[in-house]
């Protein structure tokens, strides 16, 4: 399946890079306004193929993704220093209305994966920009939502259990941003609850620690952004996890955002991350997992920020 990348900056071409470690694709297509960038993004990524997968990589124009199943868009301002994910959004409105509707004409098969943030409300925006220019439907734009954030989650749960982050099931909810939640209350390690397997191996967890692994998770990009400006190995690597998939049409189940009626007592559709069914068609289905009260609360707070941001950039439905 060929995929196309829009956006050749630190998120696009870390998304490419993954996609050549994991050998996700049979052919990767570079796009950047920056011609020059796309081209030596591409011209590196290629030399790491014969250490990994043999995957043809190469630069090239919107018109180049003909027939492409999956098309990801890191393209967009980067978020400064300080700056909210939600502030990004006037700043990057206009650059997807002029680029979704080019995609569906040279693609009009693919599955969207939406990097750039703030990535829910932009993710609600091309949803709509797609159904009203080519009729399709919002099962296939799928924002990274709170992939990388869950997997935030379980990498501080593990490091304090003492465990395989390859073991630890835990979700992250609701926004990618300030308002996300973790979902505490429904925490597994393989198959036992969190806190019976946290007593077993005299990790508990107290609230001392609920506090630090939630500051671990919700300030990440912050720090990161401080440290180094920008975040983009973590999501490179989610984002070809969902590639992967989509592509081996593996019904997988992760968190993600895309747009969903009827969820929290709204018929309004809301994109914001809960478990979600992948495959080669997109998001199949939805699945609302059990919560305690604090954090259904929460959930529907994240819920209103998000709709209120899209109501700011006149997205009011999809």
């Amino acid at each position: 399946m060929k995929i196309g990348i829009i956006g050749c900056g630190q998120v696009g071409a870390s998304s490419a890079y993954a996609c050549v470690l994991k050998g996700v694709g049979t052919e990767l297509v570079l796009v950047d306004r920056n011609a020059a960038l796309a081209q030596a993004q591409a011209e590196d990524i290629l030399h790491a193929t014969p250490f990994s997968s043999p995957i043809p990589v190469r630069a090239g124009q919107i018109e180049d993704l003909h027939g492409a199943g999956i098309v990801v868009i890191a393209a967009g301002a980067a978020q400064k220093n300080g700056e909210t994910r939600l502030d990004l959004l006037k700043r990057n409105a206009d650059i997807f209305s002029d680029i979704i509707p080019k995609i569906f004409t040279v693609a009009p098969d693919a599955v969207l994966l939406i990097a750039s943030n703030p990535v829910d409300v932009m993710t609600q925006m091309v949803a709509s920009i797609a159904r009203q220019t080519h009729g399709i439907d919002a099962s296939r734009i799928i924002g990274s939502g709170t992939i990388l954030d869950t997997a935030r989650f379980r990498a501080l749960l593990a490091g304090h259990l003492g465990i395989s982050s390859h073991s630890v099931h835990a979700y992250v909810l609701g926004e990618h941003g300030d308002s996300e939640v973790l979902h505490w209350s429904g925490a597994l390690v393989g198959t036992i609850p969190l806190t019976n397997f946290a007593a077993q191996v005299d990790a508990p967890i107290t609230q001392q620690i609920k506090d630090q692994i939630d500051e671990g998770v919700r300030r990440a990009a912050y720090r990161i952004i401080e440290g180094k400006g920008a975040t983009w190995f973590g999501i490179g690597a989610g984002i070809a996890r969902m590639a992967k998939a989509i592509v081996h049409d593996e019904n997988a189940l992760m968190t993600c955002s895309t747009p969903t009626r009827g969820l929290l007592g709204t018929e309004q559709a809301i994109c914001l991350s809960y478990p979600r069914v992948i495959n080669r068609q997109g998001v199949v289905r939805t699945l609302v997992p059990e919560m305690n009260d604090t954090e259904l609360t929460l959930l529907q707070k994240s819920a209103e920020i998000l709709a209120r941001a899209a109501s700011d950039i006149g997205v009011l439905d999809v």
